[in-house]
């Protein structure tokens, strides 16, 4: 890489610090949304092993098209009814012949999205999600950036943000999602955190999931709800000086009964339609103050798509400079051209405040001279993606 394509722009602090507010949103792994994420990543993931057992390399794929239409329940307390399933649309691309042997695309795809389904949300019954595959036969052209060579080559011109470290807010937001999903049975796994950070305090709206089997009656919903809100206090408030401020459920009239109560845990049981890469960024959080790329991670192919690697090689860098050169904040950009080796952006913007020059650029590209073991990584199941 010539260092006419890398630029670096020193700074003081992290530009959000000194900023008077600041916002940050995790969509959490039931938000449908994310469920299409995760389906999307499981299928590429499942499909790059079977290419890798069968032919000995990850051919060429992209599973990032997945879309959920939602279905329809009539929660009740102590119990309620599924009416319409869920139905999810597995879309992308992938090779389906090699050397004249089909690959079960189809099948692969749907037993992927059954297992990541089946392993992560307890109260979803299997005959409340439908998967219908729709994956074509993947692009020519692409396909040849995957000839063996010494590099693979971009399968796209695209741009990959990261940076480090996450703020406090961005910390709490990120962790607190988890912290809520594992409570207890009664909240399921779709928990949103939405977070507003002021220069004195910080104020979390968190939307919870309630399973309805287990409360019987408003008051116990009221009891969980409260549960949750003690736990975001308790949480954001071991982390930060600021006064932290918890609504939980916003929109429950308690009077009416009208709350958020569902049978499998998932607003995606009723009327929550979710789409790939409209949630969480590849560092787990939608940050609107920060530089972000709208790319999406999950789904895209593990080999040559910059759109996926492009975005974890920045984090990754951003990372390593902060730790290694004792920097406050780092970003780093990367923009690729389509055709060229993935280990070669087209150019390479950072901000920190590190101040070695010679010693940034030798990091940045360290990371990306190591996008082999990222991927093996990737297709391992290694790597936070959404």
């Amino acid at each position: 890489m010539a260092d006419s394509a890398v630029t670096v722009h020193h700074l003081e602090h992290d530009p959000v610090t000194s900023r008077a507010t600041e916002f940050v949103e995790r969509k959490g792994l039931g938000h449908p949304d994310s469920i299409c994420d995760g389906i999307a990543e499981a299928i590429s993931r499942r499909l790059s092993q079977y290419y890798l057992e069968e032919f000995g390399r990850v051919l060429h794929h992209n599973t990032d098209s997945v879309q959920l239409v939602a279905g329809t329940t009539e929660p009740a307390f102590g119990g309620g009814e599924i009416l319409d399933p869920i139905t999810v649309f597995l879309g992308g691309q992938a090779t389906k012949t090699v050397d004249g042997r089909r690959v079960p695309i189809d099948d692969l795809a749907v037993d992927a999205a059954r297992d990541y389904v089946d392993a992560n949300f307890d109260e979803l019954p299997a005959d409340a999600v439908e998967f219908d595959p729709r994956l074509g036969e993947t692009s020519a052209d692409l396909q040849a950036l995957f000839d063996e060579q010494a590099a693979p080559r971009a399968n796209d011109t695209s741009i990959g943000v990261g940076y480090a470290p996450l703020s406090d807010t961005e910390r709490i937001v990120r962790g607190l999602e988890a912290a809520i999903r594992e409570e207890g049975p009664a909240v399921g796994e779709d928990v949103k955190v939405l977070g507003w950070r002021t220069d004195d305090g910080l104020r979390l709206t968190v939307a919870a999931a309630v399973v309805s089997r287990y409360v019987a009656t408003v008051e116990e919903y009221v009891d969980v709800v409260a549960q949750v809100e003690d736990l975001a206090t308790r949480y954001a408030s071991d982390r930060t000086e600021r006064d932290v401020h918890v609504d939980v459920n916003a929109a429950d009239d308690v009077d009416a009964e009208t709350v958020y109560l569902t049978e499998t845990g998932l607003s995606a049981e009723m009327g929550d339609d979710g789409n790939v890469g409209r949630g969480n960024r590849a560092n787990g959080l939608i940050t609107p103050h920060r530089s972000m790329s709208l790319e999406a991670t999950a789904g895209k192919n593990p080999v040559s798509h910059v759109g996926k690697l492009y975005n974890l090689v920045a984090t990754n860098a951003a990372e390593r400079i902060n730790q290694q050169l004792d920097a406050e904040y780092t970003g780093v950009k990367l923009l690729s051209q389509i055709g060229a080796p993935v280990t070669e952006p087209q150019a390479i913007d950072v901000e920190t405040a590190a101040r070695d020059d010679e010693e940034i650029r030798r990091l940045v590209t360290a990371e990306l001279e190591d996008v082999d073991s990222l991927s093996r990584d990737i297709v391992a199941g290694d790597v936070q993606l959404f």
